[in-house]
């Protein structure tokens, strides 16, 4: 499999980005972008009786926003259109539903390897040259290049997210009378103060073990540099490379703590992503910060109804062991299924989901990032996610993408499996870096030899 880490080595773009120089542009910056009308090309009521089946990870208050999305496309082109949430386990989910011949028409895929994977079982339309022409001149080049397979565009990014922030409670900061963290020790032993304070610093969603990858992620591009980055998520260097034992044993100082992990390991691997958030940000704190992606501003808003930059902040994942701040991205992209049963409507879905309108609209409800250079601004719900969204999209083709994502699916994309499984592992032990090393490398060459 070739992956576009790899790609990405060969092309030389080996540049990381600060978080904190990023930031401190889209703080100085004015809020403004591009036009924000009606791109989407399917005129009123012209896919009026035919109807798409929409597939992806989102449940909750993400699915309620993407069903917006698709409500709109509705009203424009008359398509009925439908949602299936498959769970973290996209692959095997759409793969049965091939075979079984109930395949969705549009799979909005979060993992680089998994989009790679369905190319390569011959399962992905190719990308209308209207889409291509679109994404070349609104997105970023790199956005088009994590969409593209041996040359052809099959994946238009419609979703993306912000994974280095680290959101905090400015009230339980401010009782154990800190600050943001500009460096990964001054994290740690701000995290030991808040735990004096009465609060354990952080809520370490485990159950999920795609949270865990972005930890190390962040770390290891931060500490290791983002030329290892790159090897390692091609797989260029083993699992067991030095760089990748360094950073699981920072990582593994924090995970072994039971004053900054909120309930120590036993109690993170029980807990899932929402409820990490609820733990910081709801009416019985558990927690000062949590880490996660921009998509914490959407559950602090749409579930707990709390206000974004009042009640809930935050900063740049720090610098660690004097290396970059890092920015690492995330995202969801749009692909029509050959086995679907209305390539025509779903290809129109794709072309109005490349359009500013359609970001748009996620971008006013929150918990929303968009790569698309057109969108304005002003469309986002508060000056954070504004500031975040503008970051993403000054980054450019800076942007390292989750190294998880770029991975064969069994190794980086699977509940239960490969780096997820081995990670929750180390949250509830991590004595033994070199040995989680070792079965990483073993579950990692397994997966790239397929």
């Amino acid at each position: 499999m070739r992956h576009l880490a790899a790609r990405r080595v060969r092309a030389g773009i080996r540049t990381a980005v600060s978080s904190t120089a990023v930031l401190g542009l889209a703080l100085t910056a004015t809020a403004c972008g591009g036009g924000d009308g009606d791109s989407s090309g399917g005129g009123k009521q012209t896919l009026k009786g035919q109807s798409v089946t929409v597939a992806g990870v989102w449940t909750g208050v993400e699915q309620k926003n993407f069903k917006k999305v698709l409500d709109a496309f509705s009203e424009k082109t008359g398509a009925k259109t439908s949602f299936v949430s498959t769970g973290d386990n996209v692959s095997t989910v759409i793969g049965s539903k091939i075979e079984g011949g109930n395949a969705p028409d549009v799979v909005m895929v979060p993992q680089v390897g998994v989009l790679e994977q369905f190319a390569e079982k011959k399962w992905l339309e190719p990308l209308s040259k209207e889409v291509a022409d679109r994404a070349a001149a609104d997105f970023a080049p790199v956005w088009k290049e994590y969409g593209t397979v041996d040359g052809t565009y099959y994946g238009l990014y419609f979703k993306a997210s912000h994974k280095s922030t680290v959101w905090y409670s400015p009230e339980a900061f401010e009782q154990a009378g800190v600050e943001p963290a500009k460096s990964y020790q001054d994290l740690l032993k701000n995290g030991r103060t808040l735990s004096d304070s009465g609060v354990p610093a952080f809520a370490v969603a485990g159950e999920a073990g795609w949270p865990l990858t972005d930890w190390f992620e962040n770390i290891y591009l931060s500490q290791a540099g983002p030329e290892n980055y790159d090897k390692l998520a091609a797989h260029e260097i083993p699992w067991t490379h030095p760089t990748v034992v360094k950073a699981l044993t920072t990582l593994g100082e924090l995970f072994g703590d039971k004053d900054l992990v909120a309930g120590g390991g036993a109690g993170a691997l029980r807990t899932d992503f929402p409820e990490s958030v609820e733990h910081v940000f709801g009416p019985e704190p558990k927690a000062g910060m949590v880490y996660e992606g921009d998509f914490v501003g959407g559950l602090v808003t749409d579930q707990l109804k709390k206000k974004v930059g009042e009640d809930a902040k935050f900063f740049p994942f720090p610098a660690v062991d004097g290396g970059k701040a890092p920015v690492v991205s995330g995202g969801d992209a749009a692909v029509v299924l050959k086995a679907g049963k209305n390539k025509k409507a779903a290809m129109e879905l794709v072309k109005y989901l490349a359009s500013p309108e359609a970001a748009g609209i996620w971008a006013e409800a929150g918990g929303f990032l968009s790569p698309n250079t057109k969108v304005d601004m002003g469309r986002y719900a508060d000056d954070t996610t504004r500031q975040t969204a503008k970051s993403l999209v000054d980054a450019g083709d800076s942007v390292r993408f989750d190294m998880s994502d770029q991975a064969p699916a069994a190794f980086g994309g699977t509940q239960g499996a490969g780096e997820w499984k081995l990670l929750q592992d180390f949250l509830r032990d991590p004595s033994d870096p070199k040995a989680t090393a070792r079965k990483l490398e073993a579950a990692a060459a397994k997966a790239y030899r397929k």
